[in-house]
């Protein structure tokens, strides 16, 4: 069993919070609500999911965790003024461990300054804020660079869940891959 670090404010996006949640318990896992303040009430920004932190971010460690999710909405925008929540997506990058960001999640990325020669993608209108910030953005449901693992929209949650658990399985975190390959993963035909 993995645990998995969702960061999560208030306004995010209901489903991709919710689906990647499900999604993770579903296979086993541990799945932990962190975000700014413990016990704190978030409300997503469809006002469908109400949801509560577990854990404050500044008592929260990479080392404990196995994976990170990031849904999108406000959400994103919210936490990457937070220096501890930063931190953490920074703490992830650096152990290699799997980051999986949704929709506008990229946001944390380039705070984190995690974004450097690598491949991903993300909802349209923060694709330059991407590229700002040294990615490469391409117009994918998901984006495998290495660890990091992006995806644009909710349409996406499929593909999106399938990779984050791929990795956990396979215990991409536990180890640092020797060199990192992108996969990109071609658009479903419905």
């Amino acid at each position: 069993m993995a645990r998995i670090m969702f960061i999560v404010a208030s306004d995010f996006e209901d489903s991709e919070f919710r689906v990647p949640y499900d999604r993770v318990k579903e296979a086993g896992h541990e799945a932990v609500i962190v975000g700014t303040e413990a016990g704190k009430k978030l409300k997503g920004k469809k006002g469908k999911e109400s949801i509560l932190v577990d854990r404050a971010a500044r008592h929260a460690s990479a080392e404990e965790f196995d994976a990170l999710v990031i849904p999108g909405g406000y959400s994103p925008d919210h936490l990457r003024m937070d220096a501890d929540v930063v931190g953490l997506v920074r703490d992830f990058s650096q152990a290699h461990k799997p980051i999986a960001a949704i929709c506008h999640a990229g946001w944390m990325l380039a705070e984190a300054g995690i974004l450097e020669g690598r491949t991903v993608t993300s909802y349209p209108s923060i694709k330059t804020d991407l590229i700002n910030a040294g990615a490469h953005w391409v117009d994918r449901e998901v984006v495998e660079d290495g660890h990091l693992i992006t995806s644009r929209k909710p349409d996406d949650l499929e593909a999106f869940c399938g990779a984050l658990l791929r990795q956990v399985a396979q215990g991409r975190g536990s180890q640092a891959p020797a060199a990192e390959a992108v996969t990109e993963v071609p658009p479903s035909i419905h």
